[in-house]
């Protein structure tokens, strides 16, 4: 993946987790994770699992498209 996805994924994750108001010992508690491994997630210092990333999406109410920076549309895509 391209390193500009990579940054933009961290960032996202950590920002829509402030604009939700949520802390990270919430979020990681939701993920079944340490704090301190939330604050690894947002850093970039550790890979996020891919089911990390969809409970993310689904606690933040968006896409994962989002979440990695392959859109910048936050609503989720409606089920069919």
């Amino acid at each position: 993946m391209d390193m500009k996805y990579e940054v933009l994924k961290y960032n996202r994750i950590k920002d829509i987790r402030n604009d939700c108001g949520l802390s990270q010992s919430h979020v990681a508690g939701e993920l079944g994770v340490a704090q301190n491994t939330m604050s690894q997630y947002e850093t970039g210092e550790r890979n996020i699992p891919n089911e990390a990333i969809i409970k993310i999406a689904i606690i933040y109410k968006t896409s994962i498209n989002y979440l990695l920076g392959l859109t910048d549309e936050k609503r989720p895509y409606t089920k069919k």
